[in-house]
This record gives C-alpha cells, sequence and structure tokens, in this order.
C-alpha cells in the first residue's frame, strides 16, 4: 500500500448554525500508524467524518489515496442485524450456500465474485478479535457492547482498506479484547489514523497528530515521546516568556530613571542659565537643544520598551493553550484499619440468575485502601459498586457500611438532572457552599462564565463527565469512599493526567473501574481484584509493564 495516505488541503468546516469548527487545515497523514490528539470539542470526530466523507466541508478538499475503512465512535447498527450482515457479507454467503446445493445461477456466481474464501476469511478476523466463538447468524442485540465494537472493526478490516479511520476504538473493550485489538494494528500495513485517550494505544503509534486551533501538527515517535518533545517545548517557552517579561520590566524601569535624570538635568540646567546672564536667544537655543535631546531620549527608551512588549508578545503566543482541568479533592481521612465497608455473601440476581458464584461475593475495604476492579465486559463490575454503594439491595446477604459519605460515580453519567443546569446541579449537591465558592470549585472543571449555565442535556460527553465529578466529589460531607466506575471515559488525555494527580493525593478509600492499565497503575491501587465467571478474587499486582495485567 505505498500510496495510503490522506492529504487534507485548505479544509474547512462549519455546523449549519455558522459556528466555525477549524479554518484552512492543510496536512498529510502518511503510510503508517498515526495517533490524533486534541482536547475534547476541538474537532477530531469532526474530522474524521470529513475524510470519511460523512461530513461536506465548507471549504477546501480531501483526498484518500485508496479503499477506506472506518470506524465510528457510536456504531450506527440495528440490533435485528445479524453478523454476517455487519460484515457486510450475507449476500455472498447466500450465494455460495445456493451454489453448493447445486444452484447454477449466473447471479450467485455474480454476488459471489471472487471471494469464494469470504467464510473462512471472516472466520480468521472473528478469531483474532476474540470473537471466534461467534455465529454469523447470531443477531447483534445479543452481543455485548465490547463485542459490537470488535464486530465492527472486523467488518472494516475485511475491506481489506489501503486507509483505516478508528474513533476511540477501546471504548467499551476489556483489557483481553484491547490487547488483540493492539495485536491487530501492530500489523497494519497501510495508513492508519485513530482517535483515541487509550495511552496504552497511542504508545503504539509511529506518529502523534495533534489538531489545535493553528493546524494539525505531526510529531515523530509515539504518545510518551510526543509528551516529552511538548513538555520540553513548553517549558522552554515558559522561560522565554519570563526572560521576556524582565526584560520589558528593566526597559520600564530603564526609561522611568532616565526620564528622572532628564527632569533633573533640566531643572538644573534653567537655574544655570538664569544665573549666567547669557542672551535671551541663547539661553533659548540651548533649552530648546536640551529639550530635542530629551525627546529623543525617550523616543529611543519608549522604541525598547514597545520591542520587549512585542517580543513578549510572541514568546506568550508560543505557550501551548491548554484547558487544563484542575482537581484537588476534598480532604478526609480514614484511618487505617477502620472498616469502611463490608460484604458477606452478597448475592443479587439479574433477568432470574445470580450475578455471583455460590453463596455470593465477600469483600472488606479498611482504611484508605486504593482497590482496581478489573474483569471483562459483562461480569458485574459495575453492579458490584452498586451494590457497595446501597444502589442496589442485595438479595441475599449483607453489606455494611462505616458512618459517612460513598461518592458514587456511574458510568452512565445519569445522576445529574438533564434540565438543570451545571450550576444548579451542584448547588443541589453542595447547598451549604457559598454561592462564589461554587462558582470557583466549577471553574476548576473548566465551567467558567456562562459555560456553567448551561443545561446539562446540552453538554458533551466529556463535560458531562467533568460536571458529574464536581458534584459527586464535591458535594457535602466529603466523601471517605470513592466508587468510581470507568472515570476516565470521555476525558482528553490532559484532564486524565489531572485526575490521576487528585487520586493519588486522596486520603480516602477508592475502588476504581477501569479498563485503562496505565491509568490504575498511575494512581498507585494496592490491591487487584478481578471478577471473572461470576467470582471475585485477588489477583497479583503488574509485574513492571502495565500491560502486564490479565
Amino acid at each position: 500500500m505505498p500510496d495510503a495516505c490522506v492529504i487534507c488541503t485548505n479544509l474547512s468546516f462549519s455546523w449549519p448554525d455558522d459556528t466555525p469548527v477549524f479554518a484552512d487545515l492543510s496536512f498529510t497523514v502518511p503510510p503508517g500508524r498515526t495517533g490524533l490528539v486534541a482536547p475534547n470539542g476541538a474537532g477530531k470526530t469532526t474530522l474524521l467524518r470529513l475524510i470519511a466523507g460523512d461530513l461536506t466541508p465548507t471549504g477546501g478538499t480531501v483526498t484518500v489515496g485508496g479503499v477506506l475503512g472506518y470506524l465510528p465512535q457510536n456504531l450506527p447498527l440495528a440490533g435485528d442485524l445479524t453478523v454476517a450482515e455487519v460484515l457486510g457479507i450475507d449476500a455472498a454467503l447466500t450465494a455460495l450456500r445456493a451454489i453448493e446445493a447445486g444452484d447454477p445461477a449466473e447471479e450467485h456466481f455474480t454476488a459471489v465474485g471472487d471471494d469464494w474464501d469470504v467464510e473462512e476469511r471472516s472466520r480468521a478476523e472473528l478469531d483474532r478479535l476474540g470473537l471466534g466463538d461467534v455465529a454469523l447468524d447470531r443477531h447483534l442485540h445479543t452481543l455485548s457492547g465490547g463485542q459490537v465494537v470488535s464486530l465492527g472493526l472486523a467488518a472494516q478490516l475485511l475491506k481489506r482498506p489501503d486507509v483505516l479511520l478508528l474513533d476511540e476504538p477501546t471504548n467499551n473493550l476489556d483489557i483481553d479484547a484491547r490487547h488483540r485489538l493492539y495485536a491487530v494494528l501492530a500489523d497494519w500495513p497501510g495508513c492508519l489514523l485513530l482517535v483515541s485517550h487509550d495511552r496504552l494505544l497511542l504508545d503504539r503509534m509511529d506518529r502523534i497528530a495533534e489538531l489545535d486551533h493553528d493546524g494539525v501538527h505531526l510529531f515523530g515517535g509515539n504518545f510518551t515521546a510526543y509528551e516529552e518533545t511538548t513538555r520540553t517545548a513548553r517549558e522552554a517557552a515558559e522561560r522565554t516568556v519570563r526572560s521576556a517579561e524582565q526584560e520589558v520590566k528593566r526597559e520600564k524601569r530603564e526609561m522611568q530613571q532616565a526620564r528622572e535624570r532628564a527632569e533633573r538635568r533640566a531643572s538644573n540646567a534653567a537655574r544655570n542659565l538664569g544665573n549666567a546672564g547669557l542672551a535671551r536667544i541663547v539661553a533659548g537655543g540651548l533649552k530648546r537643544s536640551a529639550q530635542e535631546s530629551a525627546g529623543r531620549a525617550r523616543q529611543a527608551h519608549a522604541n525598547r520598551v514597545s520591542e520587549a512588549k512585542a517580543r513578549l508578545d510572541e514568546a506568550s503566543r508560543s505557550l501551548r493553550d491548554e484547558q487544563i482541568l484542575t482537581l484537588d479533592l476534598p480532604d478526609t481521612t480514614v484511618p487505617t484499619g477502620r472498616t469502611v465497608v463490608a460484604a458477606e455473601r452478597m448475592q443479587i440476581h439479574h433477568g432470574g440468575r445470580p450475578v455471583f458464584t455460590g453463596d455470593g461475593v465477600d469483600l472488606t475495604i479498611r482504611g484508605p485502601e486504593r482497590i482496581a476492579l478489573t474483569g471483562p465486559n459483562g461480569a458485574g463490575k459495575s453492579t458490584l459498586l452498586r451494590l457497595l454503594h446501597g444502589d442496589l439491595d442485595p438479595d441475599t446477604g449483607q453489606v455494611r457500611r462505616a458512618e459517612g459519605r460513598f461518592a458514587y460515580l456511574s458510568q452512565r453519567l445519569d445522576l445529574l438532572d438533564l434540565d438543570r443546569t451545571v450550576a444548579e446541579n451542584f448547588a443541589a449537591y453542595a447547598p451549604d457552599r457559598p454561592d462564589a465558592e461554587r462558582m470557583n470549585l466549577l471553574a476548576r472543571f473548566l465551567f467558567r462564565g456562562t459555560r456553567a449555565h448551561l443545561p446539562i442535556g446540552v453538554l458533551s460527553g466529556g463535560e458531562r463527565l467533568r460536571a458529574t465529578l464536581a458534584c459527586v466529589l464535591y458535594a457535602q460531607p466529603a466523601p471517605n469512599l470513592l466508587l468510581l466506575d470507568e472515570p476516565t471515559n470521555n476525558l482528553d488525555l490532559v484532564s486524565v493526567g489531572q485526575l490521576e494527580s487528585a487520586l493519588t493525593a486522596y486520603r480516602g478509600a477508592f475502588v476504581v473501574v477501569s479498563h485503562d492499565e496505565r491509568f490504575l497503575t498511575a494512581i498507585g491501587v494496592q490491591q487487584w481484584l478481578r471478577l471473572d465467571g461470576g467470582q471475585l478474587r485477588e489477583v497479583p499486582p503488574p509485574a513492571g509493564a502495565p500491560g502486564e495485567i490479565r
């Protein structure tokens, strides 16, 4: 696939209400694996949709070299479709069955074309993605969210595309499915452009493309190399800004000192001229000459101040404009050894079937323990968190909870009133906080000015998560146990780093459900639990690389 690439020339796009997304983007995505990063709302998904042809640019052109495959973030698939229909092979399979049954109709051979091994290729692709036991006639509504994502990727790979676009492909994938995806993309021979917040996946890229208000900038190397490059550039830019600020102050100080010296000289000269008995015309000439000299000196100093300010403006523009989530979790301390929650033989049923095996689950959380809860999709991890919180009651067994507040962040982000604004929801959760304090806290979550007064229902997924985090974490009293269900979903990479720092400094207990291995390693997890097949068991911590978690 030597010509596989994406070329965007002077690409511009605005929404129907004339809200601009970007203008005059010109860049080329070469063969190889490219990760596209940017803050939430910068237009990453919109850019992929423009390249895929789902949206029409308001200006410029998009050129795709070769066959295109595109896996959107939200798959537009109906639940009554079969696996074969999603893969796009149902017509060819039907024709093959007819030919095998002895029907020599020409339309059957036309439907098959040269794809006589379509079933074998499809089964091999499904097997690579962990769907080897999924029948081709199975309906979509019987599959989990992670299985649907893997199936959608298989459908794109079967096209044998030269250019592959993936939008958050690891969303809804458990750890094992993520590693299968990593393996598939490691062998990708064409042009890959993916949007992801999965740093382990981004570390498998050949280059990183950064989308910002200035355009798309390519950085050679993986995400870790990109982080180091941008951190070094930012530190250099900050030093340049500080130096420019000092230069402006110095030039202003020297200009003021020169003005004061000139005023003293002028005053002394006026006295000396009066005492010298010079003719008025001579004295006037000397005075004008002194004034002109002082004026030239003032102008020279003003020019230097102006030049220093210009250098400061240029240095300031070189600083990366990052919208950084500022998280400082409320003060709380859970004494070591204190039992926060104790669950014994806890059992609950879904659809008449027990979620856990045997007599149920036992789990005790003591002191400021940091627990990671892992396991495949559909194992019951979210159900377990809801039982610990009290959002669900067990059918059998018991749960004892210490006094104090447990803060629960649902993966569904359904805690807030969609019709009320961010500020109104926050006021409902923290009614005793002064209004000014609430607005200051919301600003830390990037809800400043009018953004704080938007209804929850109009927010993006990342914004809704930030609003929910604010309400859950800063409700009163401060929580002594955090129960977080996929807290990094929809957060941009900078915000994930801020959440890591906040949880590292938090002095209460927490249980975190996440498939983000690097995140779990970064927040100092002490106990690793895995829920699989209805059994909850402790597993060893990762031995070195986060990718070794299972």
